[in-house]
């Protein structure tokens, strides 16, 4: 476990500026390259709030599309080994999708507490704390009503020709059962090689619980070309925490080798994802938290991913000391998405970078404990080969 120290900077609670400004408002010059980011409307919610989507492009074969309903990647198009672009997300094409569909969590920001909190409940300071439970009886990704489903606000912080979006959002003291006022900031930037990078940040005026993550569905092939069975991954991890049949982690420690679970070489995805082994029918395939070798609280490979057709790979750097695996085994294959395309299971992957689920049940495992005066600070890198 690393010391508190490691996980959480201190520092003194900075006010967060919520103005709109940068080039996202100026137009390419005629014959140019386009804007590095471009702000443009994206619909209105039910509630008639309007929600805007940022296009940010760094000119050298990344694109990246992001809402300000849920800080939801939308699309984000990467080259192939011969500098043709396709969109490796799956998702809608348009807000109401997102909105009507129930979708899960495509591309979205999580939180408070990314993955599952057993049966809702937790003790911080010798209170309970009783959660939304969204998940059968357990808290998923924040309960019913997250930070993927709230609407954040949003700045353009691009610099030298690098786009950096910054979104913001305040989740009041009681929001979703979690205590303390949380501050939150996420910087999205395109980095010149070619990564998503994701800066996490986040203050509290009172002891609360935070693990902050992404859920980007990848498939490397493009979104929509059938499943990611035989896409080649490695994790650098030689330990996973297994779950009960709810996928609420045991407390364990578990070494992958022997396992289906052994990423440890590159192996495609769907090499042993059917074996007769009780974790996998537990979550219909892959659905855990790996613990990386790493160990958390400095920037780290945590994975990669290679798909032989179009060249393309994943690479998955992080301050986080997990990382769940997902294999997407509860999409319906029914639902219209991107292009009139269906989902069916195992059509897109997740690498969630993450403290462990159930932390705050878990003594054991590294703290997700956040104390006034600290700021929560972590880093995840997805970067793009060919």
């Amino acid at each position: 476990m690393r010391p508190a120290s490691v996980l959480f900077a201190t520092t003194g609670i900075a006010a967060i500026l919520l103005t709109r400004c940068g080039p996202s408002e100026t137009p390419s010059p005629a014959g140019g390259k386009p804007p590095v980011m471009k702000k443009e409307a994206f619909g209105k919610l039910p509630s008639g709030e309007p929600v805007d989507i940022y296009t940010l492009n760094n000119n050298q074969g990344l694109e990246a599309r992001i809402m300000t309903y849920g800080g939801i990647v939308v699309n984000l198009m990467a080259p192939d080994r011969n500098g043709a672009p396709a969109d490796v997300l799956l998702g809608f094409d348009d807000l109401k999708g997102y909105v009507d569909n129930n979708s899960p969590f495509f591309g979205a920001l999580v939180g408070r507490y990314g993955n599952r909190i057993a049966k809702g409940r937790f003790t911080l300071g010798g209170k309970l704390y009783k959660l939304a439970t969204n998940d059968g009886p357990n808290h998923l990704h924040g309960g019913g009503k997250g930070f993927d489903k709230r609407l954040w606000s949003a700045r353009d912080v691009s610099t030298a020709g690098t786009p950096k979006l910054e979104l913001t959002y305040t989740s009041p003291n009681g929001e979703e059962g979690y205590p303390g006022t949380l501050n939150v900031k996420v910087v999205y930037t395109l980095t010149p090689e070619n990564e998503l990078q994701i800066d996490y940040e986040a203050t509290t005026d009172a002891p609360t619980v935070v693990n902050l993550t992404n859920h980007c569905y990848f498939n490397l092939a493009g979104e929509g070309s059938g499943d990611i069975l035989k896409h080649k991954l490695q994790i650098l991890a030689s330990k996973f925490t297994p779950v009960d049949a709810g996928l609420i982690p045991t407390g364990l420690l578990v070494p992958v080798k022997g396992t289906p679970f052994d990423f440890t070489q590159p192996t495609p995805i769907g090499a042993r994802i059917n074996d007769k082994n009780q974790q996998l029918t537990y979550g219909k395939g892959y659905d855990h938290n790996f613990v990386l070798d790493s160990g958390g609280g400095k920037l780290a490979l945590a994975a990669r991913v290679t798909e032989e057709t179009s060249g393309r790979g994943l690479e998955v750097w992080t301050t986080e000391p997990g990382v769940q695996f997902y294999t997407g085994n509860f999409l319906d294959g029914k639902t219209p998405a991107k292009h009139g395309h269906v989902y069916p299971p195992r059509s897109g992957f997740c690498l969630e970078t993450q403290h462990f689920p159930d932390s705050p049940n878990k003594p054991q495992f590294p703290s997700t404990t956040l104390q006034p005066g600290n700021v929560y600070r972590t880093t995840t890198k997805y970067k793009f080969t060919r």
